[in-house]
């Protein structure tokens, strides 16, 4: 099964397993997000919008948010100082096609590989439990002296030489005719 989807003012064709390119949309990275404007749905059956497939959509997941490559006006003409380069980079969002739905249905596939963070109140509490094991452990073994580590004799600096003085170059005088 495939489907033909519309973002940022382009069409896509994508099947699952799809990693596309695409312009920036609102999402976190590794959230699953809808892309609800689904132009065709192909497979067996293929169904064809008028303009849009009812009831369609395509769920992906966020891979990543970057800066697309540089884009450069390049002007030049036969003067001097005359060249300009002006540029923009488009902000793209890199996404992994995961399912194709119809019939109005909700994404039911979990992002594949993304680590689950524990709320920060569980974490600060897993920090603290772990902390006083560790000061028992350290109390329970002597400390042991560190040995002290002879010096190195210090090596007697080297007399400083005078710099010579600076000689004033002399004039030469030009000769007279």
């Amino acid at each position: 099964m495939f489907a033909v989807i519309k973002t940022g003012g382009r069409q896509y064709r994508v099947v699952p397993e799809d990693v596309l390119e695409i312009g920036k949309i609102k999402g976190d990275v590794g959230t699953i997000v809808q892309l609800g404007e689904v132009l065709l749905v192909g497979g067996d059956a293929p169904v064809l919008g008028a303009p849009l497939v009812s009831g369609a959509s395509v769920a992906a997941e966020v891979l990543d948010h970057k800066r697309g490559p540089k884009v450069i006006a390049f002007k030049k003409r036969r003067r001097k100082n005359s060249r300009r380069k002006h540029g923009y980079r488009d902000e793209i969002t890199v996404i992994r096609v995961t399912e194709i739905l119809t019939d109005g249905k909700a994404p039911s596939v979990a992002a594949k590989g993304r680590t689950v963070k524990p709320p920060k109140a569980e974490a600060k509490a897993a920090t603290e439990a772990a902390e006083p094991e560790a000061d028992e452990a350290a109390a329970k073994k002597p400390k042991a002296k560190a040995a002290a580590k002879p010096k190195a004799a210090a090596r007697p600096k080297a007399a400083a030489k005078p710099k010579a003085a600076a000689k004033p170059k002399s004039k030469s005088k030009s000769k007279k005719d």
